[in-house]
């Protein structure tokens, strides 16, 4: 017999939170920790993916452990991101807490450039909160590249996370990037790219309108300088995601995706 389809609730949802009690630390001991577990040879690697001094190079496996121990941690959190320290604001985007953070806040942390490697830890942070829609809306009208940036990359994390959202507004998302994809910034491209894919793992009827939109937008071409990163093929994969997430006997990969601890702290 098929797998029973697992249901999502009908309001807005988010992934499994991180909220449980943890470890107390000061900021000078949650640095210390990150010091200490830093490396030469992570910090050139996060250097060839744009991140900047200073830093330590923290793996995301020290870091997770981190966040285990800490949980959330909002105060903590806001005095690590104004170290401007890349790991301390990699640490600071997995603790804060999506019902305290504010517009303001998002939107600094969203254009600073010395956090391009996580953006989606920031947009997913801004998915989670209670404004989601305003932030989105804001950074994609925005002047500011890396706000763009961060804007698809909030669409995206909104698409699989926030169900409130009509999908009216991410049909006129998937028109917005058929029209100018090809012609915008590689960070933007590579955002807007990652974004037809996750509104199209939203439900059916997006699935349809973004393989639509993939296939009349032809190969993406993004420059991943010296890394041996790709840029994903947004048809095979939305196949893909649908494929594994239908196995598990889950309605859509959104679904999936909402049935789990949340991507900013999980990965």
């Amino acid at each position: 017999m098929p797998a029973k389809t697992k249901t999502a609730p009908t309001a807005r949802s988010t992934p499994k939170s991180n909220k449980a009690a943890g470890t107390r630390l000061s900021l000078a001991e949650a640095m210390s920790a990150l010091e200490k577990a830093g490396s030469a040879q992570t910090r050139k690697t996060y250097a060839r993916h744009g991140a900047s001094e200073p830093m330590f190079g923290v793996s995301f496996a020290t870091l997770k452990m981190l966040v285990k121990r800490i949980r959330v941690d909002h105060e903590l959190a806001l005095a690590l991101w104004k170290t401007g320290n890349f790991d301390a604001r990699n640490l600071a985007v997995k603790i804060a807490d999506p019902a305290q953070i504010t517009p303001a806040d998002l939107d600094r942390w969203a254009a600073a450039p010395s956090a391009a490697m996580c953006h989606g830890y920031v947009a997913h942070l801004a998915a989670e909160s209670p404004h989601a829609r305003t932030r989105a809306d804001a950074w994609l009208a925005s002047k500011d590249e890396l706000l763009r940036c961060s804007g698809w990359l909030l669409v995206g994390a909104m698409a699989m996370c926030d169900e409130a959202t009509p999908a009216a507004w991410f049909a006129e998302r998937l028109a917005t990037i058929q029209k100018s994809i090809h012609e915008s910034p590689d960070g933007e491209r590579e955002a807007m790219n990652r974004a037809v894919i996750a509104i199209g793992c939203r439900d059916a009827s997006l699935r349809k309108a973004a393989t639509l939109a993939a296939k009349r937008i032809g190969t993406v071409e993004v420059d991943h300088g010296d890394t041996a990163c790709k840029t994903p093929e947004a048809v095979p994969y939305i196949d893909k995601a649908w494929a594994h997430s239908t196995s598990k006997g889950f309605e859509s990969p959104a679904a999936h995706e909402r049935s789990r601890e949340s991507m900013r702290t999980r990965c």
